[in-house]
């Protein structure tokens, strides 16, 4: 029996490029989407289409039970869904804050939380799982990105998310881990403007086609020991985001006077790599 994945946001773009990528392995495929664009993809690949929002708590449940009535299980959920509404802090309004927070934020949890369930639920009752979650961050909730507060919160949110699921999930067989993809997309237009376009001849390093080998691999029995990881990718290039890890450290056994912290923070800073700089700083 094939494995079954969810792709969200499958109707363009990235996601699109997912849901062929592992139609093309063999798995079946759930292809969400509010566009229409989704009916074509199914159509191509022999997929079911989910039209649920995936940041709505009965929607997400469906979408889950799509797969389930479709085609009798769930193995993999790659959380893709997203959109920007970008703006300087200065003037980003509060609707703009709360609806990429909400499709980004939400739209990770509330689809994970129904398909974690399943999960849990088929682990005790003695069924074999080996499940995969593949979230999407980006470079901006990595390193931050100018004009993006919204995006860049709620994508570090996602890596928050990406962690804690990982060490909860995996005494039931799921591996959560998230990617920070860079592609030509709608929602990348602004962003990689001065790229859009095609090359002519030979690799197109911004083609969304480029991201999707690697999620699928993810999505694959074969990585069962890989969780908890983040990785950037795009064109043809795979780094391992190394990640907040504790640094240099100064410690006293008693409280610290304000008069002696700022040496001590200055002589920290001294032995610790300059941050990586904020996209468009």
């Amino acid at each position: 029996m094939s494995r079954v994945v969810i792709v969200t946001g499958a109707g363009r773009g990235i996601g699109r490029a997912h849901a062929l990528a592992f139609a093309a392995t063999g798995y079946s495929v759930v292809v969400n989407d509010l566009d229409d664009a989704a009916e074509e993809v199914a159509a191509e690949i022999g997929g079911v289409v989910n039209r649920d929002d995936v940041a709505d708590w009965d929607g997400a449940a469906r979408m889950v039970d799509t797969a389930l009535d479709s085609f009798g299980r769930l193995d993999v959920l790659v959380n893709n869904a997203g959109f920007v509404r970008d703006r300087m802090l200065v003037n980003l309004s509060e609707s703009e804050w709360d609806d990429v927070v909400r499709v980004h934020m939400k739209g990770h949890f509330a689809p994970l939380r129904h398909a974690a369930s399943y999960w849990r639920s088929q682990h005790k009752a003695g069924t074999p799982v080996a499940a995969r979650v593949i979230n999407t961050t980006s470079g901006a909730g990595l390193l931050g990105s100018v004009g993006q507060g919204n995006y860049s919160a709620a994508k570090a949110g996602i890596l928050g998310l990406t962690f804690v699921a990982a060490a909860e999930l995996g005494r039931y067989g799921v591996t959560v881990n998230a990617i920070a993809p860079a592609a030509r997309t709608q929602m990348t237009a602004d962003t990689f403007a001065d790229q859009m376009a095609a090359p002519s001849q030979g690799f197109d390093a911004m083609a969304p086609e480029n991201v999707s080998p690697l999620v699928v691999w993810l999505g694959g029995e074969d990585a069962g020991d890989v969780t908890g990881r983040v990785f950037e990718v795009d064109g043809g290039r795979i780094c391992l985001a190394d990640g907040w890890r504790r640094g240099p450290t100064v410690e006293r056994e008693e409280r610290w006077p304000v008069s002696e912290v700022g040496l001590a923070v200055r002589a920290l800073l001294d032995k610790a790599a300059p941050p990586e700089p904020v996209y468009g700083a």
